[in-house]
């Protein structure tokens, strides 16, 4: 088996940092989770290396994931929260902190959070993304709706050298099982772009059928960006513990080990487990 990173993992603490979008949350997710008991499944799932992504927008998140990759040496990169409607304050946080820290790997907002889907084109985001692109910082965009990647290639335009990857395949249409349409269309665009990756996550959740999906409910949306992308920028996270709705992490990573196997050769699949990550997010 290649090594495996697992480029998409959250931890989130409710007595440490704010969480807007698990007020009105009902489920098994507005409860604190932590990085341990991730520990039997990550094993048995033999993910060896893990990214933390943001999780709010806000530093306190930023803290405990910092916190949390000292208390597990697997951990080796963090994709923290800058407050890109502020390129000052960005750019001085930057400076005086997540420079200086070795982790610290990339860039998040929760764009799909906000009401208007071209928040990323104010003029002061850009002006901060614009200091992400002079650092070689990459950023995860989040997109669930097609105006969202609509929005991440114009960002594209004016931000050519701006790394950026797609977050859970930006939300493929498995749940009508559409082949492809909007969603293929802008993903064939984004593509085009040597900058632009696409992470093969969260498709358990964006299926739709949280207690029965497959391997063959997926396969057609990684196949499509392993074809459009290929495997030279493609890689894979777990999504974790969001995840979790969908049933377990190592059912998760059962499937995706399944498809990817099935789709590539050895050496292919080790860039995607692996090397891909590695050099996106210089590990």
């Amino acid at each position: 088996m290649p090594q495996i990173i697992d480029t998409h993992v959250h931890v989130w603490d409710l007595k440490k940092a704010g969480y807007p979008w698990l007020d009105n949350d009902t489920s098994i997710l507005k409860q604190t989770w932590k990085i341990e008991q991730l520990e039997e499944e990550r094993v048995a799932a033999g993910i060896d290396y893990g990214i933390l992504v943001q999780a709010s927008g806000n530093m306190e998140d930023t803290a405990l994931m910092f916190e949390t990759a000292q208390q597990a040496s697997w951990i080796k990169g963090i994709v923290a929260w800058l407050p890109l409607m502020n390129p000052n304050a960005a750019m001085e946080i930057l400076d005086i902190q997540l420079q200086k820290e070795p982790l610290f790997k990339g860039v998040r907002h929760q764009v799909h959070d906000e009401p208007d889907t071209k928040w990323l084109l104010q003029p002061a985001v850009i002006d901060s993304l614009a200091i992400l692109e002079q650092n070689n910082i990459p950023f995860d965009v989040v997109a669930v709706v097609p105006e969202h990647i609509e929005t991440a290639l114009k960002v594209a335009e004016q931000l050519p050298d701006l790394k950026m990857v797609f977050d859970h395949l930006s939300q493929p249409p498995i749940k009508t099982k559409e082949q492809f349409g909007r969603w293929g269309e802008l993903m064939k665009a984004a593509a085009q772009h040597k900058n632009f990756y696409a992470k093969i996550s969260g498709l358990g959740t964006a299926s739709g059928n949280w207690t029965e999906w497959s391997a063959g409910d997926v396969k057609p949306y990684i196949e499509f960006a392993l074809e459009y992308f290929g495997a030279g920028r493609c890689f894979c996270g777990g999504d974790w513990p969001v995840s979790l709705l969908a049933g377990t992490y190592r059912k998760a990573w059962t499937i995706y080990g399944e498809v990817i196997n099935s789709l590539l050769n050895q050496e292919e699949s080790e860039q995607v487990f692996y090397h891909n990550a590695k050099q996106f997010y210089q590990l």
